[in-house]
């Protein structure tokens, strides 16, 4: 038996297994594709899901395979520059493949103790206070936890019966990696042209003659499962842009709509969505793979409090309550940057007069924060500015705080030198450091890196140590 059984080892599902490792727990990853996607839907990761791999300790890995990318105009293609002074140590996008980011999360999760099992799909489940899940091939798995990581189709989210409303379909793009006959300068020159009045056109260059090509579709197909053919791009192609390019040999073809949807909820009793499974929408901003990694953390240290016994009675609900508004805030923003895009006259008489706006530092600032996830905070009461948000790194005397996070648990920074953590120091490290980028005497760390507490008060810290990490031992 498992402690928790993943469905989809795609990235949302790859990290959650990483972060409960970390904590011991027995995890199961199933997928029913034999082998990981070629697909590449997603190109880079955003600031705060940068921020949680420098906190897992992860973060050399990608960027020893990913480049930096100190750039603005992610809302809709607005903006100037990377905005200065950025409330973080990473300011800057990491340009690194998805099929590359799967590649890594999944070493990341076989090295920790996570088993991976390919080629399995689930076709039925049952809750009897643990679940018990049923694979196609007639082999029934229990787990006292699972989580429906399986995207948009979620077949999860469709065996316990959460509804997923919201808009279909409207606009479709075509999306593959092929090669081009046509000369580099050719290519560049056509494509600058058309994105002039076509924001949903792009060759971007992969090297030895493969581009990535994404186009409009001719209205949105019957059955959007079905990918597209080379002949679909080769008319699309010459429709914006008067030539095909000469492509040829794809190596993926896919298609991508402009639906936005969000699963009512996200915990049926021992079963959780997370990633797409919870919540589709355009991929305007980059923002999909981001969201469901950072769902992945926000779970994995609730699920395995609640797999060691020391989970308060209310943690896991703080998911649904902490994620949904969340995801929602994106799913409200692409929809905002999808009508920006259209070429109807009205939505560019808004475009104009938001790129007016956007020159303002404050406003791209206030753009770029929302794509990145910079500007998350969860409700957790009244009190201190920090309280909710995630926390920048800071220099210790020591070294750096994220590299004092990546066991994962809890984190008493303490400037007063004062405070104890006796009775939870299985869960909650404390270090006594000062530091002159905090002008607070301490703060509570979630293991997500999310601000619980701020004061200095020892029975003010109890209550809240209470409050998230259970009772004291």
């Amino acid at each position: 038996m498992f402690d928790v059984v993943i469905v989809g080892a795609g990235p949302t599902g790859l990290m959650l297994a990483g972060e409960l490792r970390l904590h011991g727990v027995r995890v199961l990853v199933l997928d029913r594709d034999v082998e990981p996607t070629p697909v590449v839907r997603a190109l880079g990761l955003h600031v705060r899901s940068i921020e949680l791999m420098d906190q897992r300790g992860l973060l050399d890995r990608f960027l020893a395979l990913g480049t930096k990318h100190a750039v603005g105009g992610f809302f809709a293609g607005l903006g100037k520059g990377w905005p200065e002074r950025l409330d973080t140590s990473h300011s800057y996008v990491l340009g690194i493949r998805q099929t590359v980011i799967d590649r890594l999360l999944a070493e990341r999760a076989v090295e920790m103790g996570a088993e991976v099992r390919r080629g399995v799909e689930l076709v039925g489940l049952t809750q009897d206070g643990g679940v018990a899940a049923e694979l196609a091939d007639g082999t029934c798995l229990r787990a006292r936890y699972l989580v429906g990581c399986d995207g948009g189709r979620s077949t999860v989210r469709k065996l316990v019966g959460v509804d997923f409303p919201g808009e279909p379909t409207t606009v479709e793009t075509l999306l593959g990696e092929m090669a081009i006959a046509e000369s580099p300068e050719v290519v560049a020159a056509v494509g600058a042209e058309v994105r002039k009045t076509q924001s949903r056109f792009g060759t971007m260059p992969l090297g030895e003659g493969y581009y990535r090509v994404i186009v409009p579709a001719d209205g949105v197909a019957e059955d959007r499962a079905i990918p597209p053919t080379l002949d679909d791009f080769k008319r699309q192609l010459h429709a914006y842009a008067g030539t095909d390019f000469g492509v040829h040999s794809p190596r993926w073809l896919s298609r991508f709509g402009d639906a936005t949807r969000q699963a009512e909820r996200y915990r049926v009793g021992n079963v959780f969505l997370a990633g797409d499974a919870a919540h589709i929408h355009p991929p305007t901003g980059g923002q999909g793979l981001n969201l469901g990694i950072q769902d992945a953390v926000n779970l994995g240290w609730k699920l395995a409090a609640a797999v060691a016994g020391w989970a308060p009675d209310d943690l896991l609900d703080t998911y649904q309550a902490e994620r949904h508004p969340v995801a929602a805030a994106v799913l409200d923003n692409t929809r905002a940057q999808m009508h920006l895009m259209s070429t109807d006259p009205g939505p560019q008489a808004v475009r104009r007069l938001l790129a007016e706006l956007v020159d303002i530092d404050e406003v791209n600032r206030r753009l770029i924060e929302k794509i990145t996830a910079l500007d998350i905070r969860y409700d957790l009461g009244e009190g201190h500015d920090l309280l909710g948000k995630r926390l920048r790194d800071v220099t210790l005397k020591t070294g750096r705080l994220y590299e004092r996070m990546r066991g994962g648990r809890g984190l008493l920074l303490d400037q007063t030198g004062g405070l104890q953590v006796a009775g939870w120091e299985d869960r909650v490290d404390h270090v006594a450091e000062v530091t002159e980028e905090l002008d607070v005497p301490a703060l509570l760390l979630r293991p997500d890196g999310h601000v619980a507490w701020v004061g200095g008060d020892q029975r003010e810290l109890q209550v809240h140590l209470t409050r998230w990490f259970g009772a004291a031992t």
